[in-house]
């Protein structure tokens, strides 16, 4: 039995973590901080996969450099909120235009989603950036 629920873990696990993989593959291509979720799905698939295990640390490096890099300037954060933006008005107009291609709510659904995961992301950057100044000692003080 606990063989079993092993598997279905492993199973789910793998599953969750190729999909966000695949979405931050995805991301990448926004000003946002996508390489957060490869980072994401490359942990949980090396949970999955014991063997995937070396490439966490190599990912977690670059993705925490992109993250920090994403929010470096007022011109960089104002892109990602605008492409964010973008995304979930066309999400809406996915859902509510009939004559767009592939259009409706599934469409508009997935593109909404996609647009606060990067909000969601772009946030989380911040905060870590902002904590990551406010930890470091300036030189000659000493705490």
């Amino acid at each position: 039995m606990a063989r079993g629920v092993e598997s279905i873990r492993r199973t789910a696990l793998g599953v969750l973590g190729a999909v966000l993989l695949l979405i931050g593959v995805a991301l990448l291509v926004l000003p946002g901080p996508g390489l957060l979720l490869v980072f994401a799905g490359v942990v949980l698939l090396s949970r999955a996969v014991p063997a995937l295990d070396r490439f966490v640390a190599p990912v977690r490096v670059r993705a925490m450099r992109a993250a920090e890099e994403s929010v470096s300037s007022r011109w960089r954060i104002a892109g990602s909120v605008l492409v964010g933006l973008f995304l979930v008005g066309a999400g809406v107009a996915w859902g509510l235009v009939p004559e767009v291609p592939y259009s409706g709510w599934a469409t508009g659904a997935s593109l909404i989603v996609s647009g606060f995961v990067l909000f969601a992301l772009l946030g989380w950057s911040r905060r870590r950036v902002l904590a990551a100044r406010r930890d470091e000692v300036p030189e000659g003080r000493v705490r």
